[in-house]
């Protein structure tokens, strides 16, 4: 039997500029459990942050002026909660993690994901490292845990 010998050239180069698919490149998220969860064309850290809980806001519909971020949303809802808050009261329907059950994100709308205008990412939830814990998993208000009991 002859022998099979195949040859391939890989070629990259440092000048190169980016192109555009590589600046439109999409973010991946993890749960802390390292279960994937969100896939997004926007940097977490890029979005605006909630101010009742420090929850980062992705626009789940467009508006007149501001588009709709595009994402995809790997959670299980979970039964919705009522939280007390200084103006009255918020109805919030969660997701949670499909493998360890932590609840990662909830809307202002029943499910399913994108029925509101806006789904809120938990802050401390997601990582952008598989296996890896976030910064501010563990940076909270005592207060703000026992209204969200």
């Amino acid at each position: 039997m002859p022998k099979v010998v195949s040859r391939s050239a890989v070629s990259s180069s440092t000048d190169a500029q980016p192109t555009a698919s590589a600046a439109a490149a999409l973010r991946v998220y993890y749960c802390i459990c390292g279960e994937f969860i969100l896939v997004i064309e926007k940097s977490l850290a890029e979005l605006p942050k909630r101010q009742t809980d420090g929850a980062t806001i992705i626009r789940s519909q467009d508006s007149g002026v501001v588009k709709a971020v595009v994402f995809k949303l790997n959670a299980s809802p979970v039964e919705p909660v009522l939280i007390e808050r200084s103006g009255g009261h918020e109805r919030q329907y969660r997701f949670s993690c499909p493998r360890c059950n932590l609840l990662v994100a909830y809307q202002s709308f029943p499910p399913p994901v994108k029925s509101a205008p806006h789904l809120y990412i938990l802050k401390g939830a997601l990582t952008p490292v598989q296996g890896q814990v976030p910064k501010d998993a563990f940076d909270f208000d005592d207060d703000a845990i026992m209204s969200n009991v």
